[in-house]
């Protein structure tokens, strides 16, 4: 069996990823797609509106043969961090021979001829980099302009998309080279549009119109019918994570991915503002509002870049959370052969070394908060914590 690998955080699973899904499935030659799926909270440090079972549910439907759930410790983490830790657990997997992504530029070679520039940061690269954020430039002007003095084609990195698919290619260059990359052209609205439009929308436009009668031409019905009753608990997520940020100490801010150069002070400093205050207060030309919301996200999960760091270098686990009912036995099988062990009822728990179950852990912590942000009981969750559809 050949598995084709695909990061993911379909928050919501709309047109453009059913169409990344179906590309996978048509260009890839494996016989299965496997999602690697933020569950809770995602990488620009939001809440999910739907939880993780229905999402998981929805993959399978728009053709996904099984979708994994991504440690928390990633996936509310730079997108170095992110990418490097699903290519991580994706690698595990003896099967997984691809690894698919939607993004601008579907030239496979660019990719990988980039992402070498990167890998090897070379001298003039962190110059230049350097130079720029010391005479006041923004860290993207000053990052561009270093990409293209280290040769880079900068156009190709103006891009979201473009940025993170490099990142996955990095992640696989340097760590699991025996996997092969398979850039996907997207279709649709750009990653951060947020206007809502006929069919090909972004997942934020989506969110952001959850009542807007052309939503329903944006997601497959499937979908649709489960997003009459999502709730966008943003604004709920910010207050809880205000007052964490409110009782968190300098010391244990400092320890959070993208938290350097005295940023943690800069955040206690203005913790009494609303929340749109303190992203407004605290980001600029060095520190984007992303990066600044993924800080607060990830300290009110209590995810620590010094506890992530010992995740990458220790074995972790593989936690089913969706499987296709058409051939589950098969490809529930090829994941028991990974490196890491198939976690999927209470006792699977007991394999697992210290580090790996604390891994585990906050991912149940960050569901339980979740749980609570969204006054849902218990997420719809399968009695074994494993949905067939």
């Amino acid at each position: 069996m050949k598995i084709c690998g695909i990061i993911c955080e379909f928050n919501p699973f709309h047109n453009g990823h059913k169409y990344i899904l179906e590309q996978a499935r048509k260009f890839s030659g494996c016989d299965k797609l496997l999602c690697i799926m933020s569950a809770n909270f995602t990488q620009r440090g939001e809440i999910c509106i739907q939880n993780k079972f229905m999402r998981a549910k929805h993959a399978i439907l728009g053709g996904a043969d099984a979708v994994l759930e991504m440690p928390a410790a990633f996936s509310v983490a730079p997108a170095e961090i992110f990418a490097k830790g699903a290519v991580k657990i994706l690698s595990s997997i003896p099967q997984v021979t691809k690894l698919a992504f939607g993004c601008e530029n579907d030239n496979k070679q660019e990719f990988i001829n980039s992402a070498n520039i990167l890998i090897n940061e070379s001298t003039n690269f962190k110059t230049t980099l350097k130079n720029g954020l010391e005479a006041g430039e923004s860290f993207i002007k000053s990052y561009r302009n270093a990409f293209f003095q280290a040769g880079g084609n900068v156009e190709f990195i103006d891009n979201p998309n473009n940025v993170l698919g490099l990142e996955y290619t990095k992640s696989v260059i340097k760590y699991s080279p025996q996997i092969e990359i398979l850039p996907i052209k997207r279709v649709g609205a750009g990653y951060c549009d947020g206007k809502l439009y006929e069919n090909f929308s972004s997942a934020s436009a989506i969110r952001n119109n959850l009542l807007n009668e052309n939503l329903k031409n944006n997601v497959p019905d499937f979908v649709y019918k489960d997003l009459q009753k999502a709730k966008n608990n943003q604004l709920k997520y910010q207050e809880y994570a205000r007052l964490i940020l409110s009782r968190t100490d300098s010391a244990s801010l400092a320890d959070t991915y993208g938290c350097t150069e005295g940023l943690e002070n800069c955040l206690k400093n203005n913790q009494s503002f609303e929340f749109s205050q303190i992203i407004a207060q605290t980001s600029g030309k060095r520190y984007t509002s992303s990066r600044i919301a993924r800080i607060i996200c990830a300290n009110f999960l209590n995810l620590r870049k010094s506890k992530c760091e010992q995740f990458l270098n220790s074995k972790l686990y593989l936690k089913p959370i969706a499987v296709k009912k058409e051939g589950k036995e098969e490809i529930l099988s090829a994941l028991a052969k990974a490196e890491f062990p198939l976690i999927i009822s209470g006792k699977d728990k007991l394999s697992l070394d210290s580090l790996a179950y604390e891994c585990l852990a906050l991912d149940e912590f960050a569901f339980a908060q979740w749980l609570m942000i969204s006054s849902e009981t218990n997420g719809k969750k399968p009695q074994n914590g494993l949905i067939t559809v």
